[in-house]
């Protein structure tokens, strides 16, 4: 694979670490709050539903991280899938929670998505 269509889905699967432990983790702090533009209340009353979204997104990213480094065909089908399902999760979530979610998740998979595929 490319070196920069490799490089594009670790830096993918690093976003979605990076989203797990702010689900996970620091749900409730400001940074999570500012992320997220959330309240201090609807944080504390959604902590459990974030914690259960960011283990989806380490999910994202261990499948992401899989295809990286696994060899062809087998690592090219895993990445096309993997940065598929990111893509269509960001439409999902631009459409139902914000319309930021389009340009921080939708806009970069269909870019990964795009290196990918030229460099297969």
């Amino acid at each position: 694979m490319d070196f920069v269509a490799a490089a594009a889905v670790v830096a993918l699967a690093l976003l979605h670490v990076y989203i797990l432990v702010l689900e996970m983790f620091l749900w409730t702090g400001s940074r999570a709050r500012r992320a997220f533009g959330t309240t201090e209340e609807f944080a504390a009353s959604t902590k459990s539903l974030a914690a259960n979204q960011g283990l989806y997104n380490g999910f994202l990213a261990a499948g992401l991280l899989w295809g990286a480094f696994a060899s062809d065909p087998v690592g090219f089908q895993v990445r096309v899938f993997f940065v598929s399902c990111v893509a269509v999760a960001g439409l999902y979530g631009a459409a139902t929670a914000s319309r930021k979610i389009l340009f921080v998740q939708t806009v970069p998979a269909l870019v990964v998505l795009a290196l990918v595929l030229l460099a297969h």
